[in-house]
């Protein structure tokens, strides 16, 4: 590890989830998990005695609400970011996140695709604010991703893409997914797009990730619904 290597602490009850968050952090190019924990007493103790550059923290834990302890941290060590991971999806508690701070919210279940795009937003924000000492207006907006979809291709090219994520696949799924006018499922789009469907799966779960498409389900035959893929328009 070097100085530039982001520390992370998983604060989640669940061992599953703590095992796949753990192993798909420490994949990624400069992130590695130094602890978890699974209650709120846990991690503030832990906290005495160690500060990460950031915890993914769920909302749901045995001793205390999540918000509570982002509240917490936020109060007695404000150089800690968080990603909220939570199955809470409603309105106050994602409020109250934001309110605290967070940097990132994922509702459970987690995509992964969208965990690690997270993980590389906050990753490219923090660079950015170390390497510079004052920054422009339009940079600021990227940071704060309020131009989000505006993104200017010099600084797309730029971006780092999760492990599976090829950029010149992408740009082909993308070229087509853009002049979808109805929705798609997986099986559909890899054989117009001419890829398999774990590959093309992958791809489109990645640009859910991005809200550049979004998923429905069709209950049209009996048994599981199948997922199909729509674009997002932009205005």
């Amino acid at each position: 590890m070097d100085d530039t290597t982001i520390n992370v602490i998983i604060v989640e009850d669940d061992l599953d989830a703590v095992n796949i968050y753990k192993h798909f952090t420490n994949q990624l190019e400069g992130f590695h998990v130094i602890a978890t924990t699974s209650s709120g007493t846990q991690t503030l103790q832990m906290l005495n005695m160690i500060q990460p550059h950031l915890i993914l923290l769920d909302v749901f834990l045995p001793d205390m609400n999540g918000i509570e302890l982002l509240r917490e941290i936020r109060k007695k060590y404000r150089g800690i970011d968080v990603i909220m991971i939570t199955a809470a999806n409603d309105t106050e508690t994602v409020s109250e996140a934001i309110r605290g701070g967070a940097f990132g919210y994922l509702i459970k279940p987690i995509i992964i695709d969208k965990l690690v795009a997270t993980l590389n937003k906050f990753k490219t924000v923090r660079e950015n604010l170390h390497k510079n000492n004052s920054i422009n207006q339009e940079h600021v907006d990227l940071l704060f991703q309020s131009n989000q979809k505006d993104v200017p291709e010099q600084v797309e090219k730029k971006a780092s893409y999760p492990k599976g994520i090829d950029k010149h696949t992408l740009k082909l799924v993308r070229n087509h997914t853009q002049v979808l006018e109805t929705s798609v499922s997986v099986d559909e789009l890899s054989q117009i797009v001419g890829i398999s469907y774990s590959t093309m799966r992958r791809y489109l779960e990645y640009l859910v990730s991005l809200d550049e498409m979004e998923v429905e389900n069709d209950y049209g035959n009996v048994g599981r619904p199948e997922r199909k893929y729509k674009s997002i328009k932009q205005q």
